[in-house]
């Protein structure tokens, strides 16, 4: 297997315990596999010591010499990223895109995405502390306050800690749960967050105690709404059958997996309805549903009105 490049830019004012919450993990993951599963790459616009907040420095290549496609390329922002507006970096961002590589943000690096027009039909979510002044820049920006957000080829995540938990995600998906859960516990991080909650709060605070399995596979659900995996893929990805799944499931949650699943996307797909503007075909897209007229009749089925009904509001569902 190839290992997988991940490149990060960083700006100045970095900060630096979110780089490192971002890069120790997959120095684990190769450490524990015994090979090389990641190839983390610290670019700047023009090389050289890149300084952290506290002062302290990685070694970084310039763009020009980037690799020619990295499969994850994280923009790693403090201070205002919202003030950010270099051209040279803006470019190679929107050139990345077009080459078809996966882009991310730390901390306030999705802002840098959004100002490269790079957001658009993507929930993300930045740090906390800037989100107000990016909704004042464009009401349409669906940026959520969530610990992270990944949508299909977007990786945001609020920056601080929250890289551990986005990472765990990564890792989970691409070498599955229980190996996930090895390097989650060399960083004795003992409660692994759930992408959807809050920028302060976990999976336990959402569902409560829950077995392993579950918990490992309502993070893939939570990760992967906008491109669902199946019950098959889920269950090998957490390291127990189908069967097995879909009992810890139906004991723990009251529901089977898919439903748990589906339940998830409707409720984003609410969220979307009802908070923004976007038009029905994107909501259904960033929900995972295949077409509009299955959103619909799923939406009208959970939650008894058409997804217009609940964008007009009350007085259209009398």
């Amino acid at each position: 297997m190839s290992p997988k490049t991940f490149a990060f830019v960083l700006l100045d004012g970095y900060a630096l315990m979110s780089t490192a919450a971002a890069l120790e993990p997959l120095r684990a993951a190769n450490l524990f596999a015994g090979q090389t599963l990641y190839d983390p790459v610290t670019l700047t616009p023009e090389g050289g010591p890149a300084r952290a907040s506290l002062g302290s420095w990685f070694d970084s290549l310039p763009l020009d010499d980037a690799p020619d496609r990295p499969d994850l390329i994280f923009v790693v922002a403090g201070g205002d990223p919202l003030a950010v507006r270099d051209p040279r970096l803006m470019g190679w961002l929107r050139r990345m895109d077009r080459a078809g590589v996966a882009l991310g943000g730390i901390s306030g690096g999705a802002a840098i995405l959004w100002r490269a027009g790079l957001m658009g039909g993507r929930r993300f979510t930045l740090h906390w502390h800037h989100i107000e002044a990016l909704r004042a820049e464009d009401p349409g920006a669906v940026v959520d306050r969530r610990l992270f957000v990944i949508d299909r080829d977007r990786y945001t995540c609020a920056g601080g800690t929250a890289p551990l938990d986005m990472m765990h995600a990564i890792i989970a998906r691409d070498h599955g749960g229980p190996f996930a859960r090895r390097i989650a516990d060399w960083f004795i991080q003992t409660e692994v967050r759930i992408a959807e909650a809050p920028q302060q709060a976990g999976v336990a605070a959402r569902y409560g105690p829950l077995p392993d399995p579950v918990r490992l596979a309502l993070d893939l659900m939570e990760t992967h709404l906008a491109d669902p995996l199946s019950v098959t893929q889920i269950a090998a990805l957490v390291g127990v059958s189908v069967r097995q799944l879909q009992r810890l499931s139906s004991e723990s949650l009251g529901l089977p997996v898919a439903e748990v699943y589906r339940r998830m996307r409707l409720d984003l797909a609410k969220d979307l309805i009802t908070r923004t503007r976007l038009p029905m075909s994107e909501v259904a897209q960033m929900a995972g549903f295949a077409t509009q007229s299955h959103l619909s009749d799923a939406v009208r089925a959970r939650f008894g009105h058409s997804p217009r009904a609940l964008r007009s509001g009350p007085s259209e569902h009398a």
